[in-house]
């Protein structure tokens, strides 16, 4: 039994229940959409709707099991599903009393949701094996995410097998892919022998002729019955379905074309006497299209097989992911190590990774140190060295040490886990440019059928006769099969953030993707996007006649009490450099000016020129003018003092990313003017800016200013994308058009973005704008075929060139270039794979 919980009241953007067929509809993605008693209620489909809107309080109330009562569905609060089955509660007392005892209740008439079955009686092909899929996992369509239901099925919007929304770790062969591959071979296998009979006379095989026409005719009918009925179910299925959903797709008009080829076959074979002596020839019997019929059914396999390796293909990325973490850990406990799979591994465990393992789960080193490999998941080649207290990260492999690590992120919560998640909501999500090919299939199948009609009567009335009609007819509906222009843009999506995890660049959905390709203006936070966040020792200046390494050692000291970051700074860089180690005591923090103690038996000071004279000790103008000069360049300056006077100045900065400066000149060669807009004084972010080349320095800005600045430049016209990666960046982060978290920052910023850089500097950005271009290029391209070829290919197939060259299109010659159209759309798309980044 599984519960779902129903709140008063939907949303823009809510995820709640057809009322009609209960699968789960997304608010703001579902076209289909009605008012009813002041609240808005979507649907899967359009026929659904209409359902409802026939008689609206037929779906609006439900029974309670329990004690009778009339339940409002959209409103209910307890409703659990029971065998496949779902049931609706008045209250929590009725809803246990049911969880109790289900039998004691289903002896009597239960109440059920009207079109849903129990579970087992959906017949629709699942792309994966359920049994393989996570329990409780949902069901989704890739190419129409607003769909969602609790088990497999097909998308009573395009037909397509419905995907689980939760990646399996199961390699085992795609059961759809299986099963439509068997049908592919078997149709093949028939409709070769039947092309013999009816085109071997074209290559000077006269099989027709040599079998006389009524026999050769019963072998077609004989030959073509199992492509049709047995191998195309799955297509007609998928064609009924379209009818009742009212959803015309690719499936109405293969259902519609191979359906009337076979059954103008069939009555030819079985009552040519019907037919007027004009369309009779060899033997007088009528022509027959059972090579038109299976030959269809036999290329729409072929690409299907293709679509549904391509697809498994894409799934192979999130898979590779789902790979990378081990299925068991090795646990210290009192001396031992126990492998325990990795579903027992709880936080605050120990574990050890040994030689060449695969770090579990999320945590910290305690014990030892090694290099690990972080290139899954950052595209970085280079080894990290991870010493005690630094973090690892679940599914990264370690090298030739050995280390013990506390795990403190497991299951759902380690990154990993979360990069999976975002991969595959990306996955299925749909890019803006996707609306354009959705209006279009809105109108497009209904016109085709327009067209074939208009053709059939056209041939019917001005040519030949009824043969020619029926031929033209079915060259239209099949060649206008809108699967590419359906494939067009979720391919190149699936393909483009599959690459994109592999390169360390995240993206949240299709909209950040394309967003980015159109970005014009990128805003920079400074600390942890530009600079590597953490302070670093700089230059340690003495006074003459005091040597360096002292002035060093006295300040390690002092600050090796203090937990400030300048003071781990300034201890790991002593260490560092060999300093002399001596040791302070008396060790007093002075708030806003700085720290005292004593080193070596004498008064030691550190901090600013304010806190030296208050101690009556001088500091004169050169001194005081080093400080200001160390400042200007964004540097921050310490003066040393001991035994009472100054003995030199001590600076601290947070360097500049290496791969700063060459990021922000690939950006701007690329037309993306780049702002920096940070916290800090103006002195550090000038100092920055400058020797960053970047001309535009916005310093001093709060949280509310970033917000400001990003909505005044989109006021302008201007495409925004912010990069941060601070609690204080979420506000503009989710303002932005695109929004870009550094990975190595607060979750709450990876939370309002839309892209996610592993490694957190911003040659992540220039990939993640390379992949942008390139998926937005791909999706115009494909487009542009799906487009280019439906409006050649329609009106050739209608006859538009017989009254001038006498040729007229075999309805297998649409099928093949059909089954050419998709497949030109899948191999372009793949293409991203080779995107280099």
């Amino acid at each position: 039994m599984d519960t779902h919980a129903h709140h008063h009241g939907h949303s823009e953007g809510a995820v709640i229940r057809d009322p009609v067929c209960g699968m789960t509809v997304d608010l703001a993605k579902t076209p289909h959409r009605t008012a009813h008693e002041g609240r808005e209620i979507g649907f899967c489909s359009g026929g659904c709707k209409a359902k409802f809107e026939a008689e609206p309080a037929k779906y609006l109330k439900a029974t309670d099991p329990v004690c009778g009562m009339q339940v409002d569905r959209a409103t209910a609060r307890h409703m659990l599903k029971h065998e496949g089955t779902r049931y609706y509660f008045c209250s929590e007392g009725c809803q246990k009393s049911f969880e109790a005892d289900p039998g004691k209740y289903l002896n009597q008439k239960p109440f059920v949701l009207p079109g849903i079955a129990p579970a087992g009686h959906d017949h629709g092909a699942p792309s994966v094996d359920p049994a393989s899929v996570p329990k409780g996992t949902q069901w989704t369509c890739p190419m129409h995410p607003e769909i969602v239901k609790d088990g497999p099925g097909d998308c009573p919007i395009c037909g397509m097998a419905l995907e689980p929304m939760v990646a399996s770790l199961d390699d085992g062969p795609n059961p759809e892919l299986v099963d439509f591959t068997r049908r592919m071979w078997v149709s093949a296998a028939l409709s070769v022998p039947i092309l013999v009979i009816a085109m071997g006379g074209m290559v000077g095989l006269p099989v027709r002729e040599w079998l006389g026409e009524p026999l050769a005719s019963w072998l077609e009918l004989v030959l073509a019955t199992p492509v049709v009925v047995w191998a195309a179910w799955p297509f007609f299925r998928r064609f009924w379905n379209s009818l009742v959903n009212r959803s015309p797709n690719m499936w109405t008009l293969i259902g519609l074309g191979v359906g009337a080829a076979y059954l103008f076959s069939v009555v030819a074979v079985l009552f040519p006497q019907i037919f007027p002596m004009s369309m009779t020839h060899m033997g007088g019997m009528p022509p027959v299209y059972f090579e038109a019929a299976a030959v269809i059914v036999t290329l729409v396999f072929v690409g299907q097989v293709l679509e549904l390796k391509a697809r498994d293909a894409t799934g192979k990325a999130i898979r590779a992911l789902l790979n990378l973490a081990p299925r068991t850990a090795l646990r210290v406990s009192e001396g031992d190590d126990i492998e325990v799979p990795i579903e027992e591994v709880k936080p605050g465990d120990w574990l050890r990774v040994r030689p060449g393992e695969s770090v579990p789960v999320d945590g910290k080193v305690v014990e030892g140190q090694s290099f690990v490999d972080e290139s899954m998941l950052t595209g970085e080649p280079v080894p990290v060295e991870k010493l005690k207290g630094e973090p690892v990260t679940g599914g990264t492999i370690n090298g030739e040490g050995s280390f013990v690590m506390e795990a403190l992120r497991v299951g759902a919560d380690t990154r990993l886990s979360q990069i999976v998640e975002l991969v595959g909501k990306a996955q299925r999500s749909r890019a803006p440019i996707q609306a354009l090919a959705d209006r279009v299939a809105n109108w497009f199948v209904p016109l085709v059928v327009v067209i074939a009609i208009a053709a059939f009567f056209g041939w019917l009335i001005w040519g030949p006769g009824l043969g020619e009609a029926t031929v033209a007819a079915i060259s239209v509906l099949i060649i206008a099969c809108p699967c590419a222009l359906g494939l067009a843009t979720p391919i190149s999506i699936m393909v483009a953030t599959g690459r994109g995890a592999h390169a360390g660049v995240l993206v949240k959905d299709a909209k950040a993707l394309e967003g980015f390709a159109r970005v014009d203006t990128l805003i920079v936070d400074k600390t942890g996007t530009l600079t590597a966040g953490k302070p670093v020792l700089g230059q340690v200046i003495p006074v003459q006649g005091v040597d360096e390494g002292f002035v060093l050692a006295v300040a390690a000291a002092l600050e090796k009490h203090s937990e400030h970051p300048i003071a781990y700074a300034i201890v790991n860089g002593a260490k560092e450099r060999g300093a002399r180690v001596y040791e302070a005591t008396e060790f007093t923090s002075l708030t806003g000016r700085g720290i005292k103690g004593n080193v070596g038996g004498k008064a030691t000071f550190m901090g600013n020129v304010r806190l030296l004279r208050e101690q009556g000790i001088a500091v004169d103008d050169k001194l005081a003018a080093l400080v200001e000069q160390q400042a200007a360049a964004g540097r921050t300056a310490i003066l040393v003092a001991h035994d009472g006077a100054p003995i030199g100045v001590v600076t601290v900065a947070d360097p500049i990313k290496a791969e700063a400066r060459p990021a922000i000149a690939a950006l701007r060669a690329d037309g993306v003017a780049v702002v920096m807009a940070t916290g800090d004084a103006k002195g550090t972010a000038e100092a920055v800016g400058q020797e960053l080349g970047l001309s535009d320095v916005r310093a001093g800005m709060t949280p509310e200013d970033k917000h400001t600045l990003i909505e005044q430049l989109k006021s302008e016209g201007h495409a925004v994308a912010f990069a941060g990666d601070g609690i204080n960046d979420a506000p503009a982060l989710a303002a932005a058009d695109v929004g870009v978290a550094m990975g190595t920052g607060a979750d709450v910023a990876i939370e309002s973005a839309g892209i996610t850089l592993l490694k957190g500097d911003l040659a992540g950005i220039v990939k993640a704008r390379k992949l942008a271009h390139a998926t937005l290029d791909n999706i115009k391209l494909n487009l542009l075929f799906a487009f280019g070829y439906n409006a050649l290919g329609i009106p050739i197939a209608a006859g538009l060139l017989y009254p001038f060259t006498g040729w007229l299109l075999s309805p297998m010659i649409a099928a093949a270039a059909m089954a050419l159209s998709s497949v030109s759309v899948i191999v372009n798309a793949l293409r991203l794979n080779a995107v280099k980044l």
